[in-house]
């Protein structure tokens, strides 16, 4: 029995980021600052800095598997998600380890390239995605560029976000969020959830900031620790958005390139509802942090 007041578990199967603005570095951060204790399986190590990526090695399948292994049949596992998976036979590997720890809820980052431009996914491994890893995916969380590669189309209007998002979420995902932030005009997402096909627009505004290093990875660390909490998927997904707009308000302009997002900036926040019942929950004198 799992004692009532320690935090929820969500584990970052990702890439490292040496500039640590994304990748695991981000998850850990967003993870801690929502109240869960955060757990990694690295799955590449990057040199990169806010202008390019230097360098990137992709770890052995059979070591990322070990790492989940580990941690998940030792600590548990509220709620997961993927990242930077590189080549088509560690998303194969991370998506059979997945399965048989049974891992959920999951949110899958389809990680592909880099803010600097530089591409982090195979094109063996898009594939490889599609057919073994977003199947399993409680929330899919694509840009444009990205939802573009998986449905090997272009995606421009509003309208084909939304068509984008439900056939994305025919592969198997129970829950779809199309980003928009790659659009001219006002940033919309679109949601899709496979129960009553039913399809839901998020705004936010567009902020005047260079320092956007982390956007992805931080918006689905938060869905993931919303998710490790308990909240529903649709509330999980507007408090992550709330949450990844306020790390950008609050972004850090470091280095010569595209600077981080700012989770501490952000501050932690739950839905309303969930943040009484997780303060009934605690020990007096404890609140959520």
């Amino acid at each position: 029995m799992r004692p009532r007041n320690l935090p929820p578990v969500a584990l970052t199967v990702a890439g490292s980021d040496s500039g640590g603005g994304a990748g695991i570095q981000a998850d850990l951060k967003t993870f801690t600052v929502l109240g869960c204790y955060g757990m990694s399986a690295i799955t590449a190590v990057t040199s990169q800095n806010t202008v390019c990526v230097s360098r990137a090695l992709i770890l052995p399948p059979d070591l990322v598997v070990s790492q989940m292994e580990d941690v998940v049949t030792d600590i548990g596992c509220q709620a997961a998600k993927t990242g930077m998976l590189g080549a088509p036979e560690l998303v194969e590997a991370v998506a059979e380890a997945i399965e048989a720890l049974s891992v959920a809820p999951l949110v899958v980052d389809p990680v592909m390239v880099a803010k600097s431009g530089d591409v982090l996914l195979q094109d063996a491994a898009v594939a490889a995605l599609v057919e073994h890893l977003l199947p399993l995916a409680t929330v899919a969380t694509p840009n444009l560029p990205e939802a573009e590669r998986l449905l090997g189309r272009s995606i421009k209007t509003e309208d084909e976000m939304v068509d984008a998002a439900r056939d994305l979420g025919q592969l198997g995902c129970q829950a779809v969020v199309v980003k928009g932030g790659h659009r001219a005009d006002a940033p919309v997402d679109v949601l899709w959830l496979a129960d009553g096909d039913c399809v839901e627009l998020i705004e936010g505004p567009r902020l005047p900031s260079r320092n956007t290093h982390g956007t992805g990875c931080v918006f689905s660390a938060a869905i993931t620790a919303y998710l490790a909490h308990g909240v529903p998927v649709p509330p999980a997904v507007h408090s992550a958005k709330h949450f990844v707009t306020e790390a950008i308000r609050h972004g850090l302009p470091l280095g010569r390139g595209h600077g981080p997002v700012n989770v501490l900036g952000a501050g932690p926040s739950l839905p309303q509802e969930q943040q009484a019942k997780t303060e009934d929950e605690k020990p007096r004198g404890e609140g959520f942090r």
